[in-house]
């Protein structure tokens, strides 16, 4: 028997509690929930090697952070009475709200601060949702920083946030990625595309 999603809204309250009985990994996009496909193996492996950077800089630095891939929800503001929870491939937050999570649904809801940064892998299927629809809804929830891997055009983009906009600045091959939440780490898209 194969479970159906609902093509009613959904609160962020159901979404919070929705099982379907299957392995399937939803994002709540204005009330609908919309089922994540599974990735490629390159995709799996940049957000591997990105969250193990992340952490092993926050390790270096002795920061209070944490860099965690695909596990934690981000609630994004839409319009009035539209939910909206992204799962972004890698969010680096505050270890103390991770903590707080830990006997909750794992989505950082309007009660936590914004994560540091979140980066989003582009494929085929998410290119202008990650492009275009979350770079507005990562804007508006207020997260500093905001990156888009993208190995199909080979290229990088580090979005800043200043006065509710993105900055957007663009890295390919050799150039060395400006980070503002990691201003000393050493990568570069060659070394993230390998």
């Amino acid at each position: 028997m194969t479970a159906t999603v609902p093509k009613t809204r959904v609160t962020f309250a159901d979404y919070l509690t929705y099982f379907d009985e299957s392995d399937t990994r939803y994002e709540l996009v204005n009330g609908e929930l919309i089922p994540m496909s599974l990735a490629t193996g390159k995709h799996g492996r940049i957000v591997k090697f990105l969250e193990r950077s992340f952490d092993a800089e926050i390790g270096r630095l002795g920061l209070p952070w944490i860099a965690l891939q695909g596990v934690v929800g981000v609630r994004c503001p839409r319009g009035i009475d539209l939910d909206t929870a992204r799962i972004p491939d890698v969010v680096v937050m505050h270890i103390d709200e991770w903590q707080s999570l830990q006997e909750r649904e794992a989505v950082i809801g309007f009660d936590l601060s914004p994560p540091l940064l979140v980066v989003e892998v582009v494929s085929p299927s998410t290119k202008n949702i990650d492009y275009r629809t979350k770079l507005v809804e990562y804007a508006v929830r207020d997260i500093p920083e905001y990156w888009i891997v993208d190995p199909l055009m080979a290229k990088i983009s580090v979005c800043v946030l200043t006065d509710g906009c993105y900055d957007l600045s663009e890295f390919q091959s050799g150039d060395r990625l400006i980070s503002p939440t990691f201003p000393e780490l050493q990568l570069t898209p060659k070394i993230i595309f390998l």
